[in-house]
């Protein structure tokens, strides 16, 4: 069985989680994609909307393995009379699962500027309890409030801040017992897999029976990650989270190998490819059906008119879009999959 190294995973997480890329904040994530992949010794290209495409090798029948970098985040929709900010949702994000989170107000001109989300009021001690009892309302009563001495609607534009600015939520990674907690486990955990992968090959002088690209999306959570996709591309495997719920096989000590989600079934023969390598390779997998909210980048390349198969695999995650959990033996059966597969004969 293929063995993750893991040093080289969580410092790739960590690296990735430490540059905010909201989705359409794409730049400086990108560069540091192409370095790393340049430092692996692996042709790279990019999109010119924003993806990165590594080339690994092989010949023929061309196979696109897919993560993305993009996260949810949060966007300024107008200043507020008292300093703080109006804010609406950037991908699926939602009142509950980000009041009291610690954020970055990114300016169009580079600047930044720190901040938390707050309910309004802010206060539980002087909040009527009808007030206490409204639900979360990016629209109404949830807003951010900046680290600064600002007053007034001229206090924050005064900082730079205007309609438009990017917001990204803290990731506060912690690594307990084996399981990981961090924002954006959706899907940094997984491009950090993907990263491992290429090691892999690279350490290992594997030779790939087939063409195998690497594309790092950051477009996923709005739907048009891979819309763009190289005329070659005959499959699209998507790796990203299986998210737990009462009526979900996935596990996070495992590798789901998905069915179906909330927009299509996934290509009957290739999701059959998939769990045939899991056997063999004796990884534990499960496979899951995810509806009703779940769709992944091999459905966008579906959707964009490509002739591809497309299939999607990942570690069973809890809390998706929020503070989300997942445990390294779910990404060490995750990343065992991706290997089996990408080299079996």
């Amino acid at each position: 069985m293929f063995v993750l190294d893991e040093d080289y995973f969580l410092a790739q997480f960590k690296g990735l989680l430490d540059i905010d890329s909201t989705t359409g904040q794409f730049r400086e994530i990108q560069d540091y994609l192409v370095r790393e992949i340049e430092g692996l010794g692996f042709p790279v290209s990019v999109t010119h909307k924003g993806g990165v495409i590594a080339d690994l090798g092989g010949e023929g029948n061309c196979l696109a393995v897919t993560a993305h970098v993009d996260d949810i985040g949060l966007m300024v929709r107008h200043l507020n009379a008292d300093g703080t900010l109006n804010v609406c949702p950037v991908g699926g994000l939602y009142p509950f699962y980000c009041v009291t989170e610690n954020v970055r107000v990114h300016t169009r001109d580079g600047k930044v500027v720190t901040g938390s989300v707050c309910r309004t009021p802010n206060s539980i001690h002087v909040t009527e309890e009808e007030l206490r009892a409204a639900p979360g309302d990016f629209r109404k009563n949830v807003c951010v409030l900046l680290d600064e001495d600002v007053k007034s609607a001229a206090d924050a534009a005064a900082l730079g801040i205007e309609s438009g600015d990017m917001i990204a939520l803290e990731p506060r990674l912690t690594v307990s017992n084996g399981y990981l907690k961090s924002r954006f486990i959706d899907d940094k955990a997984n491009a950090a897999l993907l990263l491992c992968a290429m090691k892999a090959v690279r350490d290992g002088g594997t030779r790939l029976p087939r063409k195998v690209l690497a594309y790092f999306s950051v477009y996923e959570e709005i739907g048009h990650g891979t819309t763009v996709l190289p005329e070659e591309v005959r499959d699209i495997l998507a790796v990203d989270i299986a998210p737990t719920g009462p009526q979900q096989t996935s596990d996070e000590r495992k590798v789901s190998i998905f069915a179906k989600d909330s927009r299509y079934p996934y290509h009957y023969e290739l999701t059959n490819e998939l769990r045939a390598a899991a056997k063999r390779a004796g990884v534990d997998y499960v496979m899951d059906v995810f509806t009703p909210h779940y769709g992944s980048d091999g459905d966008t390349s579906v959707a964009a008119g490509h002739d591809v198969r497309h299939a999607c695999i990942g570690p069973g995650t809890q809390n998706s879009h929020g503070y989300e959990r997942t445990h390294m033996d779910g990404l060490r059966n995750t990343y065992a999959l991706l290997m089996a597969y990408i080299t079996q004969e």
